[in-house]
């Protein structure tokens, strides 16, 4: 999990990233967690000797009544995390070159005075982050994004067993290796998403080929590889047969 840190010496715009940080990483289900907002630039330095490792730092700039602004804190976070994302969130845009004369390799900077754009930024650079870290742990996987209530759930699409109609009309029941969401859908539409790589055996299933782990012919019921069961009808056994 991945920490993020806040150094913003107005308290009230600080509040607001924070807020905004915390919602963000629950709605799209990063996996980050928001471990210090402060105003004193020591505390964010301290906290980063106390838990080494890469971590995500918005910073204002301009630090008032602080020892240090944003670009020398930069540089003692660089100091011992060397693979960091800086953020810098500052009201002084034009002072975006000041970076590379701090050598810092700051991921992004958002301008702070219009809290619209200011979240824009915010959900931009937490986005950029998840996908470099994808990336670079050679993650190049699909993902199936669900929503429940208030939360957007992403399920890697090849740990989805299957989806079951859930017996209430639009309801889908997924069933993945760790999961069981059930959620507003049509059947029909992911069956067309997800035509490669799944198979609709019975109007009530459609099932992830690679999940398959027996057929059994005669009793028509197919037993996927987390021990469940799904029908397939008659006419599907020929299509069965060839996709596996």
């Amino acid at each position: 999990m991945l920490p993020v840190y806040v150094c913003e010496d107005d308290a009230v715009i600080r509040a607001a990233q924070k807020e905004y940080l915390e919602k963000q990483i629950m709605i799209e289900g990063y996996d980050m967690e928001v471990v210090l907002c402060s105003g004193h630039p020591q505390e964010i330095i301290q906290a980063v000797k106390d838990s080494p490792g890469r971590g995500i730092y918005f910073l204002d700039i301009e630090l008032k009544g602080e020892p240090m602004d944003g670009f020398c804190l930069g540089q003692e976070i660089r100091k011992m995390d060397s693979r960091g994302f800086l953020i810098y969130v500052t009201a002084f845009s034009d002072l975006a070159f000041e970076t590379f004369r701090y050598h810092l390799e700051a991921l992004d900077y958002i301008v702070k005075g219009n809290q619209e754009k200011m979240q824009e930024g915010i959900r931009h650079c937490l986005k950029v982050i998840t996908e470099r870290m994808h990336k670079e742990n050679g993650e190049e996987r699909e993902f199936f994004s669900v929503k429940v209530m208030d939360v957007v759930k992403h399920i890697p699409v090849d740990e989805i067993v299957f989806f079951e109609t859930a017996g209430r009309t639009h309801r889908i029941e997924l069933h993945a290796h760790n999961d069981r969401i059930d959620f507003i859908g049509s059947m029909r539409e992911l069956e067309e998403k997800f035509k490669e790589t799944f198979i609709r055996v019975h109007r009530a299933y459609l099932v992830n080929v690679a999940q398959i782990a027996e057929l059994d012919l005669k009793g028509r019921e197919i037993l996927m590889k987390n021990g469940e069961k799904c029908m397939f009808s008659r006419g599907m056994k020929k299509a069965l047969m060839e996709r596996i």
